[in-house]
């Protein structure tokens, strides 16, 4: 199949057409998401008819059990174990039913924002003196149009109240905490989801309003919707629009009862599965790219849909913030229930939303948000009763420099968290693509201080490990998407693999100054030197290459590691360079030229001179320190298997130099492109043709044949630092 074409005639955007990303010609036939089961790891709080389907024209009974007043479970106000101390008329502190006082105070007239905010305190007395709700009072007061105020005190808030007071009918089934380190599925109807935000809009929930970090709920995301301040801020017309949004939703639901269903999924992959970058052999070219900057990642219809999210999820959605998370946010309020019971994400974690439904329009972005209208959602509904919008929330890590972001365990880690996001529910048996693709854009960039061409790669090479098609949204930056698919079709040409582009981004923080040198011109030059060097590779180049791990398990002296911890207990610790082997061939002489050296293992080590130095316990140490251990280690056991096999031939000059792991790094690039020009593709790749350079397809050129007879260096040596 050609996939070398030109942009639409819009001349928007660049790469392929987005049903590439489909994998059919229509975004509804791209594949469906796992249909709602229960199970073990997935809990659904509403009742699943024998056949699994769905009534289209009313939403689904709720699921019958038992309350739940623990710590593995949201904790319920209409819970008869949610008491709340109160003193009476004779000064006596007795516990009372806080369902009991939640229902005295909305039973009585609520006629403007004054009166709402003293029956919220009622039952919230601690935060009399520092919840004022100045923000409630400006927006019904100042902000909007008088009818528009009556209208929500006499017709919205009664049925809001009415919803949020139905929660022990509506909710009756625990529901689950989705915890750290669990793989884990809660799936609820979009009514039970509407009486539980109307419970947050009303700050019913117990224990989520601590600040402390020794509090119960320290790990989870604010839920009562003023528990960050977002009905005290005034400064700031967006926090104004965002309520505005919020209304809106609360006014279509109480309107017509949305009949729909969402599933809320926790994927934690443990660092040792995730992927050994450095030894990925999957090549960049290998999946379909489309980069447009006009639309936006919310309208992606059938796409994965990226939330640019905080660790705990929803950011300052009710708070100060305004970007990308906390507009879709607004704008889908279903997706604000996930902050009722999702745990802060580890950096080995996304979340997954399926059916969040749309009911607002919005323009500008930050201080400029605007409320735009009513947002009618025409996505269908899947057999589970689900909008068919997946919306996959990853946290990027925040930067103060260049210098900090190019780190090479900075970007392990921002590789590890988008590629444990795009890969769920793929098939880990096929090399085929994977549908539906995925819909992203400056991810980690903005506020957090990323660079868009940098998290661009980090995302693609995420996607082409995952076997996923992307679309990228540049937000209006059309000199990024040419940048980009500039660079998509230089990393094509090339056959750069995934580990490959991995070690560049890694030499070019440890050979530059990252505040000087633009990285994209740097990778240019590299590849250009790499292809040069390959047709003029020296007979005697050593061949050193790292590929992901395929040998057994390596053989170390007893008692080495005795006193040495599993070093991957450490998340946000890079394993890349840990879990490969180096390998090599080499001709043995001029008589028996096809003769292979066995692998040297540790046990087989006859040097008794010089001991490698083992890597001492971590218990108390840093990253950087574990980091410098292992590569001191490194290159220790290097220079000795260098030594050992230079000793029988010639003693050791003055010129003898200990190769360090970069130097290893540098020639294996070298070898990769060797390889890559004496090997048939093997992989099919897609190649974007844009305005200012065509695409073109390189031929591979022959590599001059070695010299009969003259020995090939070998170094073979592999090691892993894992403890199993």
């Amino acid at each position: 199949m050609n996939m070398d074409m030109d942009s639409g005639s819009d001349n928007n955007w660049r790469g392929v057409p987005l049903t590439e990303l489909y994998g059919s010609q229509s975004p509804w036939g791209a594949p469906e998401f796992r249909l709602v089961s229960p199970s073990y790891n997935h809990a659904v709080l509403y009742h699943v008819p024998s056949s699994g389907c769905l009534a289209a024209d009313r939403p689904p009974k709720p699921q019958i059990g038992q309350d739940k007043w623990d710590s593995e479970h949201v904790r319920m106000p209409c819970s008869d174990q949610s008491l709340y101390p109160v003193v009476d008329n004779n000064g006596v502190s007795h516990l009372k039913k806080r369902w009991e006082m939640i229902e005295n105070a909305l039973s009585k007239p609520i006629r403007n924002s004054h009166e709402l905010g003293s029956a919220i305190l009622s039952y919230n007395t601690n935060f009399r003196n520092t919840w004022k709700f100045k923000g409630l009072h400006k927006l019904f007061n100042e902000y909007l149009e008088e009818e528009e105020t009556r209208y929500f005190f006499d017709v919205t808030l009664p049925e809001i109240i009415k919803l949020a007071l139905d929660l022990p009918k509506l909710v009756q089934a625990p529901i689950p905490l989705l915890k750290q380190h669990k793989n884990f599925s809660v799936s609820l109807s979009q009514q039970q989801i509407a009486s539980l935000l109307a419970n947050a809009f009303f700050c019913t929930f117990p224990r989520r309003n601590a600040t402390k970090k020794t509090s119960e709920y320290a790990s989870y995301p604010f839920i009562n919707f003023n528990s960050s301040g977002l009905y005290e801020s005034t400064n700031s017309d967006a926090n104004l629009e965002k309520l505005k949004c919020i209304c809106h939703y609360f006014r279509r639901v109480v309107t017509k009862v949305p009949v729909g269903t969402l599933t809320f999924s926790r994927r934690s992959v443990p660092p040792r599965d995730c992927p050994a970058w450095a030894g990925s052999t999957r090549p960049i070219g290998s999946i379909p790219l489309h980069v447009e900057p006009v639309s936006t990642i919310e309208d992606a219809d059938s796409l994965i849909q990226i939330d640019f999210a905080n660790k705990f999820l929803g950011g300052g959605v009710l708070g100060h913030g305004c970007v990308q998370e906390e507009i879709r946010f607004v704008i889908c309020p279903e997706l604000m229930i996930s902050m009722l019971f999702t745990e802060v994400m580890r950096p080995n974690e996304a979340l997954m939303i399926i059916g969040a439904e749309r009911y607002s329009k919005y323009v500008g972005y930050g201080h400029s948000f605007q409320f735009a209208g009513e947002h009618r959602d025409g996505t269908p509904r899947d057999s589970s009763a689900r909008r068919r919008t997946a919306v996959l929330a990853i946290d990027a890590v925040p930067y103060s420099g260049l210098a900090q972001e190019f780190r090479r365990e900075a970007i392990t880690r921002e590789l590890n968290k988008a590629w444990v996001g795009v890969s769920f529910d793929t098939d880990v048996s096929s090399d085929r693509l994977q549908y539906p693709g995925v819909a992203t854009g400056n991810w980690g960039c903005g506020a957090f201080g990323g660079t868009p061409h940098l998290k661009s790669l980090i995302q693609l090479m995420a996607c082409s490990q995952a076997r996923r098609p992307m679309a990228y949204y540049t937000f209006g930056d059309t000199q990024l998407r040419d940048d980009i698919a500039n660079m998509y079709n230089l990393l094509a040409r090339h056959n750069v693999t995934v580990g490959q582009l991995y070690r560049y981004i890694v030499r070019f923080a440890q050979e530059n100054n990252v505040l000087l040198t633009r990285f994209y011109t740097y990778l240019e030059k590299v590849l250009k030197e790499n292809k040069e060097s390959s047709q003029n590779s020296s007979d005697n180049m050593m061949d050193i290459s790292i590929t992901e791990s395929t040998a057994g398990p390596v053989v170390i002296e007893d008692g080495s590691t005795d006193n040495s911890p599993d070093l991957f207990s450490q998340d946000e610790m890079d394993e890349s360079l840990l879990e490969v082997t180096i390998q090599s061939e080499r001709i043995a002489n001029k008589t028996d030229t096809k003769k292979e050296t066995p692998k040297i293992t540790r046990k087989a080590e006859t040097n008794t001179n010089k001991q490698v130095t083992p890597i001492q316990s971590t218990k108390h140490l840093t990253e950087q320190q574990i980091e410098q251990q292992i590569t001191q280690q490194i290159d220790q056991e290097v220079a000795q298997l260098v030594e050992q096999k230079e000793s029988s031939k010639s003693p050791p000059t003055a010129d003898t130099k200990k190769m360090s792991l970069l130097d290893a790094v540098t020639i294996m690039d070298q070898d990769d492109k060797h390889e890559q020009h004496t090997s048939p593709a093997s992989n099919k790749r897609f190649s974007l043709r844009t305005d200012t350079k065509p695409a073109m397809n390189t031929e591979s050129e022959s590599t001059p044949e070695r010299k009969k007879g003259t020995p090939k260096k070998k170094i073979t040596d592999y090691f892993s630092t894992r403890n199993k």
